[in-house]
């Protein structure tokens, strides 16, 4: 959808000059732009990877100076100030920063707010969203407090805008953390452990020698490094529908997302499952919340010999799993993002 108004503004005339591009994904039309004169800004590794395999230049963060930037707008308003302000930052007063963004993305909210900073052009209009041109003002022309920052959303634990459950604990993890038995594993992976608070808590119990946190979100696992200081600790930046260790493992923790953008998507879990079958021993074991109305007790038996319900409330379930049917386990196809 943003391919068709970026053809609105840019037509077969891309920018002169270097460009920076925030927030592009795998399926960003961007024929518009000049390869060699962009770098595009991704720290979601599946969209990374994807784009990476399509020649572009791609950083979890930006490089360097530019000569005008486009923002693709995320869901959380917290994340699209920070990352306008980013692009902002690297932009010389009077340069063109394009806001790309659909309406249920809040698009409009930013293009009101924009409007009282800056000037700005007539936005176009298509496919359900909107793309607008700002004119870079001098320093200080953003507020303040849309820079990226730290946030304390724990005591000893950092987040930053964006981050999923930036602000605290997800209450699923929360939820999980309470039907764990005391003495766990070995040798455990937490499959999509965010900013680390459920694996921090994990690492309290006896037991763990070895514990794989393993993220998608660049900015996320860093957080994650700073909160878990404990050397059993291992950071994997990758995709946790498809990632693997050269070793079986004996047991799995997770909290799977479940949603495409604003969509429920089950298949999202179902990946993650299918994941941690790969990766356990027969005899090892997963623990995973999810909440009640998603029906994943049927994957679960597909790739487990053995499942059950742990508790839970009208909110969610605790589900556990063993007898990982290992070569019925296949990497997830489907795409998606953390809720």
């Amino acid at each position: 959808m943003a391919g068709s108004r970026l053809e609105l503004v840019f037509g077969d005339t891309p920018p002169a000059g270097r460009l920076l591009v925030l927030g592009a994904d795998a399926d960003s039309d961007l024929s518009h732009f000049d390869a060699a004169q962009m770098q595009i800004v991704q720290r979601h590794y599946p969209e990374f990877a994807a784009l990476k395999a399509r020649g572009f230049d791609v950083a979890t963060a930006a490089t360097g100076d530019f000569d005008h930037a486009l923002v693709f707008l995320p869901r959380a308003k917290a994340e699209a100030h920070a990352r306008i302000s980013d692009a902002a930052s690297r932009l010389p007063s009077g340069a063109a920063l394009w806001i790309d963004g659909q309406k249920t993305d809040g698009v409009d909210a930013i293009l009101k707010e924009m409007r009282g900073l800056a000037t700005v052009d007539e936005p176009q209009s298509r496919a359900h969203g909107k793309i607008f041109r700002v004119t870079v003002g001098a320093p200080g022309w953003l507020p303040a407090d849309w820079a990226d920052r730290e946030i304390q959303a724990a005591p000893g634990f950092v987040t930053r805008p964006g981050v999923f459950s930036a602000d605290g604990p997800d209450p699923g993890s929360v939820a999980l953390l309470q039907h764990l038995p005391e003495k766990l594993p070995s040798r455990m992976v937490d499959l999509g452990a965010g900013w680390g608070w459920l694996s921090a808590e994990v690492l309290k119990h006896p037991g763990i020698g070895t514990l794989h946190l393993v993220e998608a979100d660049a900015l996320a696992l860093d957080c994650a490094r700073r909160n878990v200081t404990d050397p059993r600790a291992q950071f994997h930046w990758a995709d946790a529908r498809d990632f693997r260790l050269p070793e079986p493992v004996n047991g799995v923790i997770m909290n799977p997302p479940f949603h495409q953008g604003r969509t429920a998507d089950p298949k999202l879990g179902a990946a993650f499952i299918r994941a941690a079958a790969g990766l356990l021993t027969g005899a090892g074991r997963l623990w995973m919340v999810a909440n009640r109305h998603l029906p994943y007790e049927a994957v679960l038996r597909d790739h487990f010999g053995d499942v059950s319900e742990l508790g839970g409330d009208n909110r969610f379930k605790i589900l556990t799993a063993t007898g990982a049917r290992r070569n019925a386990a296949r990497p997830g196809a489907a795409k998606g993002r953390r809720r």
